[in-house]
């Protein structure tokens, strides 16, 4: 028993509200970004693409300006 908890590794510095903040911004930004990839690799249509082309450079802009504030 204290052989296992001997072996866990001690739990890395905990993270401040923001850098939690920040985390569920990137991750909520992440599965947009995928979302918006899977619609425009199964879009016919020119302009909805375009759409969601538009819609994939903001979310990788937004995505770009979190983790510069790392």
């Amino acid at each position: 028993m204290e052989t296992a908890k001997e072996d866990q590794s001690p739990n890395p510095r905990q993270l401040t509200d923001a850098e939690k903040k920040t985390q569920r911004e990137r991750s909520q930004l992440m599965l947009s970004r995928a979302y918006v990839m899977q619609q425009m690799q199964s879009s016919t249509n020119e302009r909805y693409t375009e759409s969601l082309r538009q819609a994939l450079s903001e979310l990788d802009r937004k995505i770009g300006q979190l983790d510069g504030r790392r």
